[in-house]
């Protein structure tokens, strides 16, 4: 049996694999077992490494520092590439109070623990930033933290990187508790019906600006008979897209600018729902007509925008009608539909519903390539030039005053930074940066996997030594102080000064800790997508602000 002595204990290749997937595996199942609901998911990796490392199935030093640093490139990159187009839109009118809040609480978490550094005086600061990461669940962070502390080129980087590895173990399970708390606190204080604002949320979506409303009007408004629909944009000043219409003697067309409108036509109309009464002043009544049982040489399809020279193209400069004979109606983008007007930029990956002769849309398709096969096909050359474009970033030393060493975005900084650009402005350079969500969720989860096994095992020898005694405790203390003091000054302020929808609300303290189990505990409690929607709106500045502001911390006082 000595192969498979050899296989657990040696140091070959396969040893290294064996380890790695021995961790991944158990982490990830044990991972998925819940209590009340919650669950610590990918997390429970890192304590399984630390099993590991405690006895004493480490791996080599090497193996073990290039595993971890493309981890966590590659769970860096993927974050970025998937919040990019987002992000610089995720501060415009709602937004920008949540990002706002935000801030505050990544602030205030910077604060108390440089507060507890300071008083307490009792922990270093490599082990304070594994304890501030831990608090707020943020692993990303730890993984700056650690990348910044050996390029400063410390002899001590190891075993401090080792200590900070074992402060966020420490610090992470009571950092998941103090974030729900948080939420259960500022419910309990305001005595917030949590069933009434989740109805609130679901009347306002119905009012939502940015969903299509699709509604048949008949003309009755004599000065408007004989108006082109050219003129009719212009006497009604909103945004919306005439699809068909219907003539008095029962023909449907498919209306171009000049095409005039008459009395007793039916309008079928795609605007915004509070854009109705407008169209009831100045078209005439709503109708009541099913327009895809009503004979028509006209169809309804949604074509798949697959080519990548389409993207950043404008909606209008497509010419749909001049060209195809078509009219666009609505683009669905991830799941959500935008109202397709002129000035609305395609990405690839979009879905637009167009509405014409079936010849026509065929062609449309054919050249918009409308193949799923294409999107299935991974990106790798964006991929890769993203991440050594990231890496050349995160290189570049940046002197400030007061630092003994050049900061640098590092390995986790620089991809984000980059990823972030690509998937915001990646067509402009003809870069096809679309990753199903599916694939995006693998290399997220596969580089955070390698990422936590890495920090587990590396940490797994010292760990219980170091943890489990006064100091151990005092760490559980000081990250819980950390996580639940500013979410909970917080979540008074945007409550009682700003009104916050309890749904919304906890969207943003889960978005504001980057912690998916207080996401999904957020997502049960309402019932409604209002959490997600405030977790993805504050998300991307709040993952880049965690990254560089552990890197600084290293760099100003380690």
């Amino acid at each position: 049996m000595n192969w498979l002595v050899d296989l657990i204990t040696g140091n070959s290749v396969a040893h290294a694999i064996f380890i790695y997937s021995v961790v991944i595996a158990l982490g990830v199942i044990l991972g998925k077992i819940k209590f009340k609901g919650i669950s610590l998911g990918a997390t429970f990796v890192l304590f399984v490494g630390i099993i590991m490392g405690h006895f004493g199935l480490g791996v080599d030093a090497n193996t073990l520092k290039f595993i971890q640093e493309f981890g966590l490139i590659l769970f860096i990159f993927s974050i970025g590439i998937q919040v990019g187009p987002g992000f610089f839109s995720s501060f415009k009118e709602g937004g920008l109070v949540l990002n706002g809040l935000a801030i505050c609480i990544v602030a205030l978490n910077i604060i108390v623990a440089l507060a507890i550094y300071f008083i307490a005086g009792d922990v270093r600061i490599t082990d304070m930033v594994g304890i501030l990461s831990g608090a707020i669940t943020n692993t990303p962070g730890l993984g700056a933290a650690q990348q910044t502390l050996i390029e400063t080129g410390n002899a001590d980087a190891a075993t401090l990187n080792q200590s900070m590895s074992m402060g966020y173990a420490a610090a992470y399970p009571l950092g998941v508790v103090g974030i729900i708390l948080s939420m259960i606190v500022v419910k309990a204080i305001f005595k917030i019906n949590a069933e009434q604002d989740s109805k609130s949320v679901e009347d306002d979506a119905k009012q939502s600006q940015l969903a299509p409303h699709i509604v048949t009007y008949r003309v009755s408004n004599k000065f408007i008979y004989g108006s082109t629909i050219e003129r009719l944009h212009s006497i009604i000043d909103r945004n919306f897209v005439i699809s068909r219409i219907k003539r008095a003697t029962g023909e449907i067309i498919l209306p171009k600018d000049q095409t005039t409108i008459d009395k007793d036509d039916l309008l079928l109309v795609v605007t915004s729902i509070q854009d109705e009464e407008v169209f009831d002043a100045f078209v005439g009544p709503k109708e009541e007509m099913d327009w895809q049982t009503d004979e028509a040489p006209m169809v309804s399809r949604r074509i798949l925008v697959t080519k990548s020279e389409f993207s950043g193209k404008k909606l209008g400069q497509l010419r749909l009608r001049m060209g195809y004979h078509l009219n666009a109606t609505r683009v669905n983008r991830a799941g959500v539909d935008l109202l397709a007007s002129p000035n609305l930029s395609l990405q690839v990956g979009d879905r637009v519903t167009v509405v014409g002769k079936l010849e026509d849309i065929n062609r449309l398709a054919a050249k918009m390539g409308n193949s799923m096969r294409r999107l299935n096909e991974p990106n790798m050359f964006t991929m890769f030039l993203g991440i050594v474009l990231g890496i050349l970033v995160g290189s570049i030393p940046i002197m400030f005053p007061g630092m003994s060493v050049p900061m640098k975005l590092g390995l986790a900084g620089g991809p984000l930074i980059v990823a972030i650009l690509l998937g915001r402005y990646g067509y402009k350079f003809k870069l096809v940066t679309y990753t199903s969500s599916s694939a995006n969720l693998l290399l997220r989860e596969l580089g955070i996997c390698l990422f936590l096994a890495s920090v587990g095992v590396a940490a797994g020898g010292n760990f219980a030594a170091t943890v489990f005694n006064a100091t151990g405790a005092k760490w559980v203390l000081y990250g819980f102080a950390i996580t639940f003091i500013p979410l909970f000054i917080v979540t008074l302020i945007a409550r009682g000064k700003f009104k916050l929808n309890y749904c919304t609300l906890m969207g943003l303290v889960a978005g504001s800790t980057t912690d998916p189990p207080a996401l999904a505990y957020a997502n049960k409690t309402a019932g409604n997508d209002a959490p997600a929607v405030a977790y993805s709106t504050v998300y991307p500045l709040t993952m880049f602000l965690r990254v560089i502001s552990a890197q600084i911390l290293i760099l100003a006082l380690a």
